[in-house]
């Protein structure tokens, strides 16, 4: 019998970073975790991939000024399987300089509001797994 859960590679998981653009950052502020959705894109620069996204002045970029580590976290599912990407780094709000990098990347606000702070997540660890699902409970069909 196989696994239900197998590990991804970091290439698997850089493949599925690349491929997908909604996902969720956990970040500290005041003492407190907190966790929100954004959207994204990985960019390569100098050899190295980052993620960047754009935000708002505000409790997000606040807690990545006062802290830089950060988890972020892409899924997905459907009936027979299910995997997750997770990853660590250091967040930095890019300079005035660098922030040009948003321009080379399909990295757009979403929703209609003004979002000039780009920053950046280096990655420092990454890790991701497939699920095979069984739940079951899908399966059981109710007496009539």
């Amino acid at each position: 019998m196989a696994e239900p859960t197998t590990p991804l590679g970091p290439q698997e998981c850089w493949a599925l970073l690349r491929a997908h653009e909604f996902g969720r950052l956990a970040f500290h502020l005041a003492e407190q975790v907190h966790i929100t959705p954004i959207n994204y894109a990985v960019d390569v620069a100098d050899d190295r991939r980052t993620l960047l996204f754009r935000t708002a002045e505000g409790s997000k970029l606040l807690g990545v000024v006062m802290n830089d580590d950060v988890a972020f976290e892409i899924d997905a599912y459907d009936a027979e399987q299910a995997w997750s990407v997770i990853v660590r780094g250091r967040a930095r709000k890019l300079d005035e300089d660098e922030e040009h990098r948003a321009e080379n990347v399909p990295l757009r606000p979403w929703v209609g509001t003004d979002k000039y702070n780009v920053v950046e997540i280096a990655v420092t660890e990454i890790s991701g797994r497939r699920f095979d699902l069984s739940r079951p409970w899908l399966h059981i069909l109710p007496s009539t």
